[in-house]
């Protein structure tokens, strides 16, 4: 008997477990499964329980078995986790009094294919249908305003999402790895997209953002490789979204904000937004549109394989690190009025101008000679740079210009520059060796601070003052030389330069100082060189006499001021360019501006075959030559156009290399008895003359500085008077 008990135990018990139940899962709401349908119906009035996880709610014996969900009429909330990971779920009904959906509400339910959320329904939380793997469409209503992070993530069958005209915003991994997904319009209510909200939708191949978007989070559109197009007519402020996309265009107020490989840049374009192109790997070269007139922060960061890029005259700003890691990157020209750039990490042989201002460079850098100014970090922290010319085009280094050089050996700086500049030269660690040109007025502060290799220094009469920290921790500094202008040295200006052994100090009066402008500079060991007839005075002054020996000075400076190098000739003959310096050992530095580099669109552009060439001679030890200048032309031999090469038409010419020297014109290369006019700006002929032995002179009484216009036949070509 007890045998018979036991097996109709063990068979009620499933009976049981499977039978109906019911509960409460609100102040006023009941929960009720029906075992015959498989169905769970919340009835009553109200809001729902919020729950912590699946296996708090109610019903969580059942959740492997339940098919349908029902919720009915008064209920108006869902709460959070109520129905997650019931799998078996395919039908899910929500009544128009339900007003908000707790976050991981349906959380992979993978049975759901389609759901409807009524009108009434204003927030749907965060994962609310994450990981629905079987759900293919979706319509957000009018009522919905936020569409929370992670709501529809993963759910990889979906194919059709309709998003409301009242949705503002669109959170974080909203549609993550929605790979079915292939195209979605974003209505102009939205003005947010958070990061990553599309990442992973390799199906998306086209969407259109609204013009009220003023926001796109980082990677929104990441991995999204079968993307071609995407239009952002709005005010975003940042996106970052190429990873693995190809050949995306991004506008917002005519602005670029993302692009990769093969992105061709629009012409209304007028703005590169920061990161556009970063880590675009697969961009080689791109042309930039003389529309643009900004470069974003890192808009080309480590874009490892672009070779070279023309940056036009229109751009007027190019932001920091916008090129930084382009370790392919070997030129670049930018002809504009930038105000910051940092690009020169792990980049090699970049040239950036910029109304005639180098804003970066590193090693192998050549400057030209059209350079006045070397802006701020304009080398900073290049450790690759051993040496560098420095044109005497120059005539101000910039704040920190050759910071942290650290491989920087030895500079010359030319007789041109007036101003070093804060930090201009600190911590290049590896420099032994600096010439001052006496052009220099002033060097400030920590301008050569922390250069332990420079053993000597001599500092031109041109200077008038030193400010603080300028020499400060030059370990290896023996011998100082000061002119006799100087009249100011500031705070520790000389302070642990501990070897130092003997100082020329020029001044017939005293410089004002700080009383710990040489500290722990071996004062009481070193010697004071100063002028005889006021020996005594620096004798008796706080400062000056607590050096160990204070003597008069016998005898040159220590170290003399370099020789300058002779100006180089420039001629020109069957194809080449010959410079030459009378200066022994002397390298020439040359510049050509070809005037006939161009871009643009249309069916015909002007071309006046006109080189403009600029040169100097360089020495270590030697001050930079002054700069030799021609213009190299060609004229008609006759004016009309003879015979198809290649498809383009051929114009016999002939070159002729044109200097303006003195306020006299020099023209080479013209026919014997060819008669050349010199007129000014204004039309005025102001001489002639007839080519004999193929050469020219013009006599002008054009001042330096003015244009003149040399006329050839029917040549006319400009030319600064020198």
């Amino acid at each position: 008997m007890k045998k018979q008990l036991l097996l109709l135990l063990a068979m009620w018990l499933p009976l049981v477990a499977m039978a109906d139940a019911s509960g409460r899962c609100g102040n006023n709401l009941t929960w009720i499964y029906t075992e015959a349908t498989q169905t769970l119906t919340i009835e009553g009035s109200g809001a729902m329980s919020d729950y912590t996880s699946i296996s708090n709610v109610p019903w969580y014996p059942y959740h492997n078995v339940i098919e349908k969900v029902i919720i009915g009429p008064n209920v108006t909330t869902i709460g959070s986790h109520a129905f997650e990971r019931q799998s078996k779920v395919t039908y899910v009904y929500i009544h128009g009094t339900v007003t908000s959906v707790g976050d991981y509400a349906f959380s992979r339910c993978s049975g759901i294919t389609s759901i409807t959320i009524p009108n009434s329904v204003t927030y749907i939380g965060n994962y609310a249908f994450n990981e629905c793997s079987g759900l293919t469409s979706v319509t957000i209503p009018n009522s919905v305003t936020y569409i929370g992070n992670y709501i529809f993530h993963n759910c990889r069958a979906l194919t059709s999402v309709t998003i409301s005209n009242n949705v503002t915003s669109i959170g974080e991994f909203a549609f993550q790895n929605c790979k079915a997904l292939t195209s979605i319009s974003i209505p102009n209510s939205v003005t947010s997209i958070k990061q990553y909200a599309f990442s992973g939708c390799s199906g998306l191949t086209s969407i259109f953002i609204g013009n009220s978007v003023s926001s796109i989070g980082e990677y929104a559109f990441n991995r999204c490789s079968a993307l071609t197009s995407m239009e952002v007519d709005s005010d975003n402020t940042a996106i970052d979204s190429r990873e693995n996309c190809n050949a995306i265009i991004f506008t917002k107020s005519n602005t670029l904000i993302a692009g990769c490989q093969n992105t061709i840049i629009p012409n209304s374009v007028t703005s590169i937004g920061n990161s556009a192109f970063e880590n675009c790997t697969g961009l080689t070269s791109i042309t930039i549109p003389s529309s643009v007139t900004n470069i974003g922060t890192a808009a080309f960061f480590q874009c490892l394989n672009l070779t070279s890029i023309t940056i036009p005259s229109s751009v007027t700003s190019i932001g920091s690190n916008a090129f930084a890691y382009c370790t392919g990157l070997s030129t670049m020209r930018v002809d504009s009025d930038n105000t910051t750039y940092d690009s020169r990490d792990n980049c090699n042989a970049i040239i950036e101008t910029n109304s005639n201002t180098l804003i970066t460079g590193c090693q192998n850098t050549t400057i030209p000679n059209s350079v006045t100014s070397i802006g701020v970090r304009a080398f900073y922290g290049c450790s690759g740079l051993t040496s560098v010319t420095i044109p005497n085009s120059v005539t101000t280094i910039g704040n920190s210009a050759f910071t942290n050089c650290s491989g920087l050996t030895s500079i010359t700086i030319p007789n041109s520059v007036t101003n070093i500049g804060q930090e201009a030269f600190y911590n290049c660690s590896g420099l032994n060796s600096i010439v001052i040109p006496n052009s220099v007025a002033s060097i400030d502060q920590y301008a050569f601070a922390y250069c332990p290799s420079l053993t000597s220094i001599v500092i031109p009469s041109s200077v008038k003052s030193i400010d603080q920290y300028a020499f400060a921790y030059c370990s290896g500094l023996t011998i100082l030389s000061i002119g006799e202008g100087v009249t100011s040295i500031g705070k520790s200006a000389f302070s642990n330069c501990n070897n130092m052994q003997d100082l020329y100090l020029y001044a017939e009066q005293p410089p004002t100082t700080e009383m710990d402008a040489f500290s722990s500079s071996n004062m009481a060991n070193a010697k004071l060189h100063v002028p005889t007839n006021i020996l005594f005075v620096y004798q008796s002054i706080s400062l000056w006499k607590d050096f160990g020996t204070v003597v008069a000075i016998d005898g040159d400076p220590v170290v003399p001021e370099p020789q300058k190098c002779e100006k180089p000739t420039i001629s020109y003959q069957n194809g080449k360019l010959t410079f030459a310096s009378s200066t022994e050992g002397a390298t020439c530095q040359y510049s050509i501006k070809d005037t006939d580099i161009k871009s643009g669109s249309g069916d015909e552009v002007q071309l006046t075959a006109t080189y403009n060439i600029s040169v100097y001679a360089t020495k270590a030890g030697y001050d930079n030559s002054d700069v030799a200048t021609a213009t190299l032309c060609w004229i008609d031999v006759e004016p009309k156009t003879e015979g198809i090469n290649n498809g383009i038409a051929q114009v016999p010419a002939k070159a002729v290399l044109i200097q303006a020297v003195g306020g006299a014109i020099n023209v080479q290369g013209c026919d014997d008895g060819e008669r050349i006019g010199v007129y000014s700006i204004n039309g005025c002929q102001v001489g002639t003359s007839v080519s004999q032995n193929g050469t020219a002179t013009i006599n002008t009484t054009l001042q330096p500085g003015s244009v003149s216009i040399v006329k050839i036949g029917q040549k006319s070509v400009k030319v600064m008077m020198k």
